[in-house]
This record gives structure tokens, sequence and C-alpha cells, in this order.
């Protein structure tokens, strides 16, 4: 008789169980200590799916849908039985999910007709169907070539390409009743938890609906936001222009050695719509503030510098006015949840004080501006001027810039808001997209690694709370913008892997970010690497890989 195994729980209890165990049959003991269904598992730091069976003494923390991993699990089954359902109400049709968009997925339904509501409510009762009947949703490791073969006769071309070229030997395959899947990431072990979703009709598709970990019995405010769907739209089209909407179209493009077509068409693409921002900015002749908000690594400060130089083409001078000199003293900081610093509240600016001077410059009163000096914590005046005339509009990047509070004392017609963010036009696959907040932290891994002397580690640690803030006061604001700009760069993770690799690979298993770090270097596994000597030195990507020609 084999010796019984022993878990350790991450709230102190441990107990022994018979080898082979599973964690599906081990978390019905625990899951009474959870307000939320388990979904998943950590597996002495490694996620797991609940089939996995322990045949080894470990330690599990058991993920339920209150957790970033748990939800991201939910949300994944759940585009599996959209697949599922659809293959079994159409079998001739087929779904895509482009994107993020009114925090769910946009996909698109293939059937050879427009699709309607009915459509919809169809697909919708049916999904409904699949989860009332609980059925299992089993996982296969299989032999790569046989993975292969599966979709290559299910006639899945991108999948197959993604595929071949892994150099893996095996892949797992999700099944659920007739349907297969590869996905990039676990699943639930049946579809009985999900039971929270809905369908929403949007553009030419739908919007398949969820919950948040924060509330995951319920489907959030559905906010329409049109402004972000069309620069979706744009960057779908820049995808069409370049030819390349999958990583491995990308990777043939580097294996081809084409790539640096790519490279300089991407980096147009991005100069002539910054020309079109300029010109714009020109055309309207009562624009005297230019703000540039985006969320952490998009590239803000990039785009703000470049929009200068455009700027000055079309005979502005513009002016920059800095946020960060308008914090209040550290010590007047308000606090967070957990009551650190929350330097990212707009309450942690001098709102009174920024909006007086704003009045002031735009009255063209010469106007001393203060300096925060970042050792002390408190601002000082160190002689610095500003006084324009009304060829020099104000530029003002920060994270705040599309809240109507932080420069309340300007007219809104006198304002021109800009929101910038790095939306990819890349997908795994038909199925898998690549999520913009992947590309955003791998870019922030880099450049904190670069230019602040962080590790990987210390940039992992703080990149909740960097969403938090992200969530609170920047995203209920992107509607405000009236302009969007996409950051994104469709081959920069072939260039950013190599920078990224090593520094994720120092992250050890003993490290609560150990799970973090090594779905991305997972993940990275998918781009070939792309060698950065073409990359223009005004590229946005150079504000995270170096050698800008902004920053020498």
């Amino acid at each position: 008789m084999k010796k019984p195994i022993t878990v350790y729980f991450t709230n102190g209890e441990s107990c022994q169980y018979d080898v082979g165990m599973t964690l599906l049959q081990i978390s019905k003991n625990m899951q009474n200590l959870h307000s939320a269904p388990i979904v998943a598992a950590k597996v002495n730091n490694e996620i797991k799916d609940l089939q996995f069976s322990v045949n080894f003494d470990c330690t599990v923390e058991f993920l339920d849908l209150h957790t970033e991993s748990g939800i991201k699990v939910y949300q994944r089954s759940l585009v599996f039985v959209m697949i599922a359902a659809v293959q079994e109400l159409f079998p001739q049709g087929k779904v895509t999910v482009e994107h993020s968009l009114s925090k769910g997925l946009y996909c698109e339904l293939y059937i050879g007709e427009p699709i309607t509501l009915g459509h919809l409510k169809a697909l919708e009762m049916h999904m409904r169907q699949i989860v009332d009947e609980n059925r299992p949703i089993t996982m296969k490791s299989v032999p790569i070539a046989e993975a292969i073969a599966l979709f290559k006769i299910a006639n899945q071309v991108e999948k197959v390409k993604h595929l071949e070229q892994l150099k893996r030997e095996r892949v797992r395959i999700y099944y659920c009743g007739h349907s297969y899947g590869y996905f990039y990431g676990t699943m639930t072990p049946n579809t009985g938890n999900l039971k929270v979703f809905n369908l929403k009709q949007h553009a030419s598709g739908f919007i398949l609906c969820f919950p948040e970990k924060e509330y995951p019995d319920r489907l959030p405010e559905f906010i329409p936001q049109p402004k972000l769907s069309e620069i979706f739209l744009e960057a779908e089209r820049w995808g069409g222009i370049l030819q390349c909407g999958y990583v491995a179209t990308l990777n043939e493009y580097v294996q081809n050695d084409k790539v640096n077509d790519i490279i300089r068409i991407a980096e147009a693409l991005h100069e002539k719509k910054i020309a079109q921002i300029a010109d714009f900015v020109f055309q309207n002749k009562d624009v005297r503030v230019i703000l540039v908000a985006g969320p952490s690594s998009s590239g803000k400060t990039t785009f703000a510098d470049r929009l200068t130089v455009q700027l000055k083409v079309n005979g502005l001078r513009p002016v920059p006015l800095s946020l960060d000199d308008y914090f209040i003293d550290r010590a007047q900081t308000p606090r967070d949840e957990n009551g650190d610093y929350d330097f990212e509240a707009i309450e942690a600016i001098d709102l009174q004080l920024f909006n007086e001077h704003l009045r002031r410059i735009l009255n063209g009163e010469a106007v001393e501006v203060p300096s925060y000096n970042f050792m002390t914590g408190e601002r000082e005046y160190r002689g610095h001027v500003i006084q324009i005339d009304k060829t020099e509009p104000l530029i003002i990047e920060g994270i705040h810039g599309l809240n109507e509070r932080l420069s309340s004392a300007v007219p809104r017609e006198h304002k021109v808001k800009i929101y910038i963010s790095a939306l990819t036009q890349l997908s795994i696959d038909n199925h898998n997209r690549i999520p913009t907040t992947d590309t955003r932290l791998i870019r922030r891994i880099v450049r904190d690694n670069q230019f602040r002397s962080h590790d990987a580690l210390k940039t992992l640690s703080m990149w909740s709370s960097v969403r938090r803030g992200e969530e609170r006061n920047i995203f209920p604001f992107q509607e405000d913008a009236d302009i969007m700009f996409n950051s994104a760069l469709i081959y920069e993770l072939g260039v950013l892997k190599k920078y990224a690799e090593p520094l994720l690979a120092q992250i050890t298993s003993a490290q609560v970010e150990y799970v973090e770090a090594k779905r991305l270097l997972n993940f990275l596994t998918y781009f070939e690497s792309i060698d950065d000597a073409e990359i223009p030195l005004n590229s946005i990507l150079r504000e995270f890989i170096g050698s800008s020609c902004f920053y020498r």
C-alpha cells in the first residue's frame, strides 16, 4: 500500500490523502472556507487545474472567483462554452474573440448571413443549456503532432500555424462535449459554475459579458464605449495594412527576414496618426491646453514629445507644464486602503494652485511655477517662469488629464483631451487574444529595470496597485477624450522578449510573484526575437528599451 501524501494549506492546516487524489476531490473539503466557487489551485506556487492528481507532499492554495487568477479561469472557460455552443448550433459557423470592451469581450460570429438579435438569443440559450448540463471540461496532454492533426481536420488554420511554431513535445487540449480547443491557461473542471454571463449585440458582433472578481455573482453595469470601440477597429485596420493579425504570422516575417518592413510601416502609421492629431489641434484655434492621459506604460511621454514636434511643424510652439510639480507636500498626501501614500489619487495634486496657475498663464501672465523635490517630498520654487502667447499651447501629460476636475479653470472648448493606450493588434489565434495589460506590464518590467533600477520582482509586486489606480483614475474617463491614440506596435513583443526574459527568470518559485512571472515567460516563448537595430530613435518603444532621441 502506498504511503499517503500530506497536503499543506495556506490557512495553516494540513491533511493526508491517498496518492493520486485530484485537486477537485480535495477542494470539496475546503469549499466551505471560500465565499465563491473554487476553480483552480496553486500547487507549490504553480497554477494547476482541478483535474491535477497530487502524487507528492505539497502546499496547495485554492483559487476561487474572488482572485485574479480564478476569475480569468472563469472567463476563459466561458469562452470555451461559447465556442462549443457555436459549433453545436451553427456547424459551419465560427466565432472569433477580438478584444476586451465594456468589461467584456467583443466577439464576431460568422454563419454565412448577417447576425441578428435572434441569433444571439439562440446562442445565449444554448450556452445556458451547456451550463445547466454541468458538462465536464476535461484536459488531455497530447503530442503536439496529434494536436496539429486535430486542428487541421477542424480547418483552424491559425491554431495549426501557432502549434507548428511551438518548441515543445506536448500540449494541453481541452474537451467539452464534442468540442475541443487549445487555450492559453487552465479551465474549470465543469461548466456548472459558469452561470453569470450574457451576450449584448454590438457593432457587427457582440460582447460576451462576465463578472469581475469583486462581485463574481453578478454582472457589472454595462457602459458603452463607442470611442474605444472605434480605436480597436482602427487597430484592426492597421493589422490589415500590415497583413499581420496573429503571432505566427509575425514570426514568419522574422523567419523570412522581412520584419524590418513591418517595423517601418508600423512606425509610419504612428507618425501619420500623430501628424493628424497635430493638424486637428492647429485647425481648432480655440485650443489653448492639450491634455495627454493614459495608463501606465502606454508611452505618454514619447507621444507628447512627438506631438510637440508635429505641432511645431504647423507653426505652434507648445510649452510643457508638469503635473508632478504640483504634488502636495508628502505629509498631506492621501493614503490608500492599505495605509500607503496614494500618489495616483487626484487629491495628491494641489488642484487649487494648479488651476490658478493655468488661468493666469492662459491670460498671458508670467507665472513662477513650482518644482517638486522627490527627495524631500516638498514643493520648491527655483525661478522657473512660464509666460506664453496664443501660438503657444500648454501641453500637460499625466494620468488625470481626462478628469475635468484637473483643469476646471479652463473652459472645455479651450482644451483637447487625448487618451493613449497600447491596444495590441495581435492575437495568438482566433480564440486566444493578447490582453493589452500584458503588453503594458512587459513594457514596464523592461523600463523599470532600464531606467529605475527595479527588478521584475518589484515591478510585479506593484502591478496590482497600479491597476487599481488605473481603474479609479483613468478608465472611468476614457470616453471623455476628444482623440484616442493607440501606442501599440505590432512587432514590439518580439523586441521586448530579450529584455524581459532574463528579468522574469530571476524570480524563484518561493516568491509570490512566481506564478505571474512563469505565465509571462511562457507567453514570450510564442515570439521569435526581433533585433532592435532598425527601430527609429523616436519610436515609442525606445521609451522602454532605451536610446530614445528625446532622452539622451
